[in-house]
């Protein structure tokens, strides 16, 4: 994969979260040896990286929360609006549900 196109936020948060990992090495590389201008630019890269993944994160979490919510209205109005297919869906799916229960190995 190409790491110039993302294509989506779990492409991007994964590369955040890479980045982070190779600044946090770094980091703890540059520390070890020394205690100069390089450990404070690994570090203001290492605080800038965690942000963003912060930032992707809550990105991520809030889409989910839409998506579920989304999905959740489209359930409620469809059971609302077909009560029949709604229930004879749920019954062939506890149908299923205990036959597999039932089943001797």
């Amino acid at each position: 994969m190409n790491d110039d196109v993302v294509t989506t936020p779990r492409d991007r948060l994964a590369q955040d979260m890479r980045a982070v990992l190779a600044d946090a090495e770094e980091l703890f590389k540059a520390t070890a040896a020394e205690t100069g201008e390089r450990v404070k630019a690994a570090r203001a890269r290492l605080q800038q990286n965690l942000e963003a993944a912060k930032a992707q994160l809550l990105e991520l979490e809030q889409n989910a929360v839409a998506r579920a919510r989304a999905a959740a209205v489209a359930t409620d109005r469809y059971a609302h609006e077909n009560p029949w297919k709604t229930a004879g869906i749920a019954a062939g799916a506890g149908l299923l549900i205990g036959v597999l229960i039932g089943r001797k190995i």
